[in-house]
C-alpha cells in the first residue's frame, strides 16, 4: 500500500491550530510531493482571572495572535510534516504577561513493505503560563523537548498486529532564582501493543509501558512506572468509533522513605455520529501523574463529555464539559476542577472561519487559597490562503 496525498492532508491538518479545524487550507505547492500551508489566527478574549487564584483575581483583555506554517512531503512509501507555530498573548491590562510560545514539531512515515511501518515524531515547546503555582512570585516559563517513534509489524488487513513504541522528552525551566528547579525531569517511555482481529472492524489489544522519570536535582521523586492494560479498539463504523484501555499501574520510587503507589488506569476515547452532522465524543482517564506542589504523584482522573453540531451547512457549535479529580498524595490536598465550554464557527469562506466562545472554569480545592472561579469570552478569526 502506498501512502497518499490524504494521509499527508491528515497530518497538515493535526499540525494546525486547534480552532482552524472548519476551514479548508489551500496549501502552496513548492514541487512535486511538497507543499507549504500558512494559517493564521487572530482573537480578542476577556478572561476575568487570568492567574486562577482564589483572592486578588485579576481581568484583562487579552489579544491573541497565532500563526502556523507546515511544510509537507509526500514519496511513494514515506511522508513528512514539519510545523512551527508562534502563539503570541498581549495582555492589555497587564503588559508585563505579555508573551509568545513556539511550537515547532517533526513527523514522518515510513512503509517498508506491507508488514513493516514506521512513525517517528521530535518536537519543541517554549511555553510561558500566567495560570502557574507560582503565580505570586513568577510565572511558569518552561521548555520540552521529545524525540519518539512507534514501529509497527503485522499487515493492515492481518488477524494480528504489534506496536513497539518509545519516547524520550526533557523538561527545563527558565525562571529565574532556580524557581521550579526541583520539577526539571528526564522521560523514557517504552511501550509495546499487540491487537488481534475479532472482528471485520473490531481488534481486540494488550499493552505494557514502562516509564522511567529521572530528576534533574530533586532525586528524592525519581520513580519507574509499570503499567499492563486490555481493551478494544474499533474503526469507524456508520455511527460510532473509539478505543477502550482499562488496566493497573504501579509507581515505584526509588526512596524507600516514599510508599510506593499503584492503582487503576484506564483511557476512552469513543465518537457516536447518530447523524452526519451530529457527533458526540467521549474522552475519560484516569492514571498517575508526576507530583506537584510538594506531593509525591497526582492520583489524576478526567472525563470529558463533547458534542459537535452542524446546524447549517456554514454553521457549527460546540458543546463540552470536563469534570476532573486530582488527588494530590502525601500532601492533604483533592482538587475537583469542572469546566464548561461553548463555541459556535462561522465558516464564512472557504479561508475563513469566525469563531465566538466561552468557558468556565471552577476549582473546589480542599487546600486554602487554591479554588478559584474563571470565565473567558472569545472572539477569533482563522484564516488560510
Amino acid at each position: 500500500m502506498k501512502f497518499t496525498a490524504s494521509s499527508l492532508a491528515a497530518a497538515v491538518s493535526a499540525a494546525l491550530c486547534a480552532n482552524a479545524w472548519a476551514i479548508e487550507p489551500q496549501s502552496v505547492k513548492l514541487s512535486d510531493g511538497l507543499t507549504f500551508t500558512p494559517t493564521l489566527e487572530v482573537s480578542e478574549r476577556y478572561d476575568d482571572n487570568f492567574r486562577a487564584v482564589e483572592d486578588g483575581e485579576e481581568s484583562s483583555w487579552i489579544t491573541g495572535i497565532t500563526p502556523t506554517f507546515v511544510l509537507g512531503a509526500l514519496g511513494r512509501k514515506s511522508e513528512y510534516a514539519l510545523s512551527y507555530s508562534a502563539a503570541s498573548d498581549i495582555f492589555h491590562s497587564s503588559h508585563d504577561d505579555d508573551n509568545t510560545d513556539h511550537h515547532l514539531n517533526a513527523d514522518a512515515g515510513f512503509e517498508f513493505d506491507a508488514r513493516n511501518r514506521l512513525k517517528l515524531n521530535a518536537g519543541y515547546d517554549k511555553v510561558e503560563e500566567t495560570a502557574s503555582l507560582d503565580q505570586n512570585v513568577e510565572n511558569d516559563k518552561y521548555t520540552t523537548s521529545n524525540l519518539g517513534g512507534v514501529y509497527t509489524y503485522g499487515a493492515e488487513s492481518s488477524r494480528a498486529q504489534v506496536d513497539f513504541g518509545a519516547n524520550y522528552e526533557e523538561l527545563r525551566y527558565q525562571n529565574s532564582d532556580h524557581l521550579n528547579a526541583d520539577k526539571e525531569r528526564d522521560t523514557t517511555a517504552l511501550s509495546s501493543t499487540f491487537y488481534y482481529r475479532v472482528a471485520p472492524k473490531t481488534r481486540a489489544l494488550v499493552e505494557a509501558r514502562h516509564t522511567e522519570y529521572d530528576y534533574v536535582s530533586n532525586d528524592r521523586l525519581n520513580s519507574n512506572n509499570i503499567a499492563l492494560l486490555g481493551g478494544l479498539t474499533w474503526d469507524a463504523t456508520a455511527k460510532t468509533s473509539g478505543t477502550v484501555k482499562i488496566g493497573g499501574e504501579k509507581k515505584r520510587f526509588d526512596d524507600s522513605s516514599i510508599d510506593d503507589k499503584s492503582g487503576s488506569l484506564w483511557e476512552v476515547g469513543a465518537s457516536w455520529k447518530p447523524r452526519t452532522y451530529s457527533t458526540f465524543n467521549l474522552k475519560t482517564r484516569r492514571a498517575l501523574d508526576e507530583g506537584d506542589n510538594g506531593a509525591s504523584s497526582i492520583q489524576s482522573q478526567s472525563s470529558t463529555l463533547s458534542w459537535e453540531h452542524e446546524w447549517l451547512e456554514r454553521l457549527t457549535s460546540d458543546v463540552s464539559y470536563t469534570y476532573s479529580d486530582q488527588e494530590y498524595q502525601d500532601i492533604d490536598r483533592d482538587d475537583k476542577i469542572d469546566t464548561f465550554g461553548l463555541g459556535l464557527t462561522y465558516e464564512m469562506r472557504r479561508w475563513l472561519d469566525v469563531g465566538v466562545g466561552y468557558k468556565y472554569s471552577e476549582n473546589d480545592s480542599s487546600a486554602p487559597n487554591e479554588s478559584y472561579q474563571r470565565n473567558i469570552y472569545s472572539l477569533s478569526f482563522t484564516a488560510s490562503l
